[in-house]
């Protein structure tokens, strides 16, 4: 069935009814489904439903760029099909603007996130992620990290100002590293902190480069290139204060390797 025709009732009723009589199987009809609900908002957002469905992450509004009734209109209307809404890289001032017309929105200051979460949200997936800075700088895009994470329901351990510049930091949580699942690394500078954990590390390790550091980091170029050509295996780099990103792709591994085991034990 082609996908615009989907978005029709009339081909929605045939495709259940294709189920119902045992000429399509249920498993066909829910990959069809998976490409089929988007909500429109006026004539600037094109809400993506579906989104979780497919990818097993919901939507999340990009904060910067967008007025605050256009924030408000895309949270009101995806908080009746989603239990988390999320927006990102929001500033205090637009929370302020935001929690007059969405009292029960929460704010996390330092990861810049504004949320509607339900009251009893607790970790439901299995691994947990570390989420570590090189200085207390890169906080900001951490914590964007470990707040995502947390939203999506994953356990996260923070350890924070564990730069190259005093190993011993690093090194005096080795116990810590060596427990978790996915490492997601942050640095700005020179951006070595990656590598090293990675090579004290037997689980995949997420590098994000920042943008902290004097005129010859460009910004955050020189610790991108840094992650990128390290000779440590087993990293992943995502862009420059990517904290959200990083968090997702953690997620990703993390669902994976549960969906393999549990396939495993069957």
């Amino acid at each position: 069935m082609p996908q615009s025709d989907l978005n029709q009732p009339d081909a929605l009723r045939r495709l259940l009814e294709a189920v119902a009589i045992g000429h399509l199987s249920p498993e066909r009809a829910l990959d069809q489904l998976k490409h089929l609900d988007f909500e429109p908002i006026g004539d600037f957002a094109k809400v993506d439903h579906h989104r979780a469905l497919r990818t097993g992450f919901p939507e999340v509004i990009w904060g910067p760029g967008k007025t605050v009734d256009h924030i408000v209109q895309i949270m009101q209307t995806m908080a009746g099909r989603t239990p988390i809404v999320m927006a990102t890289r929001i500033e205090p001032e637009v929370y302020v603007q935001i929690r007059q017309r969405l009292p029960e929105a929460l704010y996390y200051e330092t990861a810049r996130i504004c949320a509607l979460v339900p009251l009893n949200l607790r970790p439901r997936h299995p691994g947990t992620i570390g989420v570590l800075t090189a200085g207390t700088a890169d906080l900001p895009v951490a914590e964007e990290a470990a707040v995502t994470a947390e939203l999506a329901q994953f356990q996260v351990k923070r350890l924070w100002d564990v730069g190259v510049a005093g190993l011993h930091r690093l090194l005096s949580h080795r116990r810590v590293i060596n427990e978790m699942d996915v490492l997601i690394v942050v640095a700005g500078m020179e951006g070595a902190l990656p590598s090293v954990v990675a090579g004290l590390a037997d689980c995949p390790v997420i590098a994000v480069p920042t943008s902290i550091g004097y005129g010859a980091s460009f910004d955050g170029l020189a610790a991108l290139l840094t992650m990128l050509n390290s000779c440590s295996a087993g990293i992943g780099v995502v862009n420059i204060d990517n904290g959200f990103g990083a968090a997702v792709l953690a997620g990703q591994i993390l669902r994976t390797a549960s969906r393999i085991s549990k396939a495993s034990e069957q």
